[in-house]
């Protein structure tokens, strides 16, 4: 979700309320890029930000931008029937925005934890596996996997190109790119469109506002 429909990575933005932001991003980086355990460091980034107020998280968490072209994406794809899956190592007070922007299906995330207003910890639903989430929806769904397209940037992300028939890497770590059936460069996310129609023989068109 962060990197992908959302251009922004939540944590290190937050992290800039209190100045850790260096520090946030430092971890944030090498759990992109799978060199460090990724529970691990999400427990440890949740934990330098203790402390903040619930107040500041979810204004932090409203004011996420919103990735290029994602909207006209997701409106694409809806109007031709798929089905929509956001799977992410983020969480709920920011995931929930987006599932009722975007208009996903479902959304898999973690979930931060306040007590007496106060950032406490966090409830971690989505590990760094996450094909283990996403296919609790897919046999509810009845999906094969050809008929999946899975749109990723980090190396945490990785295993769900195990469950799709089309992997795509966008603006991604290299060890992605490596593994993905197409790539893009670009920022905007209406690109996907054209890869979809290629491998699927199909003619969808963007819905633009």
């Amino acid at each position: 979700m962060e990197g992908v429909l959302f251009d922004a990575e939540y944590l290190p933005i937050l992290a800039e309320k209190i100045n850790k932001q260096d520090e946030i991003w430092a971890i944030t980086k090498k759990g992109i890029q799978g060199l460090i355990n990724w529970e691990e460091g999400l427990r440890t980034r949740v934990e330098a930000l203790r402390g903040l107020s619930y107040d500041t998280c979810k204004e932090v968490a409203d004011e996420l931008p919103i990735m290029t072209g994602a909207i006209e994406t997701c409106r694409a794809l809806k109007a031709a029937g798929w089905k929509i899956m956001a799977v992410s190592g983020g969480f709920t007070i920011m995931t929930d925005r987006l599932k009722a922007q975007l208009g996903l299906d479902y959304v898999y995330s973690n979930e931060l934890i306040f007590k007496d207003g106060k950032l406490d910890g966090v409830k971690i639903n989505v590990t760094s596996d996450k094909a283990k989430s996403a296919r609790i929806k897919i046999a509810e769904w009845k999906e094969e996997k050809d008929d999946i397209v899975v749109t990723v940037d980090g190396a945490n992300d990785l295993t769900l190109f195990d469950i799709c028939g089309l992997g795509v890497a966008f603006r991604a770590q290299d060890i992605v790119k490596d593994k993905a059936d197409k790539i893009i460069e670009e920022k905007n996310l209406t690109n996907l469109i054209p890869i979809i129609n290629a491998k699927y023989n199909l003619a969808l068109e963007l819905q633009i506002a």
